[in-house]
């Protein structure tokens, strides 16, 4: 009787053996290509690494090297200001566009797929039409003028002082229509029931938003603002295709920084180093996700 059950009821090693299987060449590649070239990146920004990769350890050189480099420190302070604004304005602006989108509009579906249309679009290309429409000789400054606007001046690619604000403007033309996707997504999973009971007892309707329906999309927004920052951290293709990171080095952003190191100064220690410092950003918007999302869970 105890061997049929024990063969009627496998271990929990072999339940979903299929299954098991199917994932071993995904759990490989995690391990061996994720994992093993993050722990091999970490190893070697404590070398003095070239062209080629060499283990001549020299301690913290190189991050010495990275904090004490103008263009580093010009990179973060861009990859601040363009995190912090584009956090704000494509969760207030998506949201706003997804409580519109929820009232159940004619030709919802049409302007759904315009707003989301962008996001199908590359990095690249959204950077080279903003840099056509930001152009001040045959772009937004040059159309305003020709209508008797002489002064007008809307430059910001060619002004180091706000180059930043110019990628973050195609930036949240690109990403806004996702976050509204997601948004409504959210909104359209609360029940109707709530909205009922808000009108019968008299709630404008701005606090039943504020009040009930946002703290129940808890899940939605944490999901949206961890996709969101992780787009932030590897902000690169725009800042190629609009600036090159100019006028001089003022839109500098991280991930080019690593890039010119490693495949164009040929230091690739300076670029490992930079690179496990993007990491620890990555790691600091990913470990508080993962708490909220299943560590309250467990909890609950």
């Amino acid at each position: 009787m105890t061997g049929q059950t024990y063969a009627g009821r496998p271990s929990k090693l072999l339940r979903n053996l299929n299954a098991k299987i199917a994932s071993i060449p995904m759990i490989l590649v995690a391990v061996v290509i994720f994992l093993g070239g993050t722990i091999w990146t970490v190893v070697y920004s404590f070398t003095n690494s070239k062209l080629l990769p060499r283990l001549k350890f020299v301690g913290i050189e190189q991050y010495e090297r990275l904090w004490a480099a103008p263009r580093w420190l010009i990179s973060i302070e861009n990859l601040a200001i363009y995190g912090f604004f584009t956090l704000v304005f494509s969760l207030v602006i998506g949201f706003v566009l997804a409580a519109l989108m929820d009232q159940k509009i004619r030709f919802e579906n049409t302007f759904r797929t315009i707003f989301l249309y962008p996001f199908a679009l590359s990095f690249i290309v959204t950077g080279l039409v903003w840099q056509w429409v930001l152009n001040p000789e045959f772009g937004v400054q040059s159309v305003v003028r020709s209508l008797g606007w002489t002064s007008f001046t809307f430059d910001p690619l060619y002004n180091s002082e706000i180059v930043i604000y110019g990628v973050l403007i195609a930036g949240l033309w690109q990403g806004t229509g996702l976050v509204m996707c997601l948004l409504l997504a959210g909104l359209r999973g609360i029940d109707e029931d709530i909205w009922k009971a808000s009108r019968v007892d008299g709630i404008p309707i701005w606090k039943t938003y504020l009040l009930i329906v946002i703290p129940m999309m808890r899940p939605v927004f944490i999901t949206t603002l961890v996709i969101i920052a992780s787009g932030i951290v590897r902000v690169y293709d725009l800042v190629v295709a609009q600036t090159s990171g100019g006028p001089g080095i003022a839109s500098e952003v991280p991930a080019k920084y690593v890039y010119d190191y490693m495949f164009q100064a040929q230091n690739l220690g300076q670029g490992f180093a930079a690179s496990t410092m993007m990491l620890i950003t990555v790691a600091i918007v990913i470990i508080p996700w993962a708490y909220l999302e299943f560590g309250g869970k467990r909890r609950g």
